[in-house]
């Protein structure tokens, strides 16, 4: 049987962490490490990410504000608004919310934003520096799932670690980010042959394909660290992950749920940016 990975409890220390390093932010130095949201139009899920983050923010004492654009702005205007939170200096961390209304260019607007206030880390600035390990921030849900592993005590050095999916947003920054860590990485996607033979050499699996149930026990070694960041909504309303958690948890030595597992630690690490960008500001 599998030991669970609570999520919840890790991202709840990730958060009593910063609470401690705002209020000492604060005595030292006046300031309080200050987040800018976007949203542009009305996408239901996009709307409960924000109010989360808004929430996340107040929980640890930091600064922020929120701008909900209207669905028919237009690029300049929301180019416009990056520029004048460039230049904000309560503001260290701005993020834009995607996916974008088809009319706006997203890669324009990730462009636009200050490399050293891309607290999404997706800037190609930032991306580079992942790749050489010359970082400031980590894409938020692969830094959230090196948290979570970190969490189970087992040291990373000389493990075969398996990522099925390559996006850049969690497959290629967690696979770089393992690296980092001394691990023997391979990435798997929809073209691998044999994914099976692959992933049953895995030490530690990282799962972030988009389709439910994926990952069945069969494709599973004995006693491996199984994290999984999928959250697929089923027909009956019920959410689950990409890995089919009844039959894999009895082999794993560890293992995330879904919901619980993955998901609390992404809000708390773009948090963690932003405390990161507020230091880099007062070092500058």
């Amino acid at each position: 049987m599998a030991q669970i990975i609570n999520g919840k409890l890790v991202s709840a220390e990730v958060r009593e962490e910063l609470k401690a390093q705002t209020q000492e932010l604060f005595e030292k130095y006046g300031i309080r490490p200050g987040l800018a949201v976007i949203i542009v139009g009305d996408d239901p899920a996009s709307k409960v990410y924000v109010n989360n983050k808004e929430k996340g923010c107040a929980e640890v004492g930091f600064y922020s504000e929120v701008y909900r654009l209207p669905e028919q702005t237009t690029q300049e205007e929301l180019l416009a608004l990056v520029d004048k939170l460039n230049k904000d200096d309560k503001i260290h961390g701005i993020l834009c919310q995607l996916p974008l209304p088809k009319h706006l260019d997203e890669n324009a607007v990730i462009l636009a934003i200050n490399p050293e206030k891309d607290v999404d880390a997706f800037h190609p600035v930032n991306v580079g520096r992942i790749m050489i390990g010359d970082y400031s921030f980590l894409p938020c849900t692969p830094a959230g799932v090196m948290r979570l592993i970190e969490s189970t005590g087992v040291d990373i050095t000389g493990k075969e670690c398996v990522v099925i999916g390559r996006s850049n947003i969690v497959g290629k920054p967690q696979a770089m980010l393992l690296l980092h860590k001394n691990a023997t990485v391979t990435i798997c996607h929809s073209r691998t042959k044999n994914l099976a033979e692959v992933t049953r050499r895995a030490d530690i699996l990282v799962v972030a394909i988009g389709k439910a149930d994926f990952v069945t026990g069969d494709m599973v070694k004995q006693g491996a660290i199984v994290i999984d960041v999928g959250m697929n909504r089923k027909a009956d309303g019920k959410l689950t992950g990409d890995v089919d958690f009844a039959s894999v948890e009895p082999k794993a030595s560890f293992i995330t749920p879904v919901p619980g597992g993955v998901g609390p630690m992404t809000i708390s690490m773009l948090l963690t940016n932003t405390m990161t960008a507020a230091k880099n500001a007062i070092i500058k």
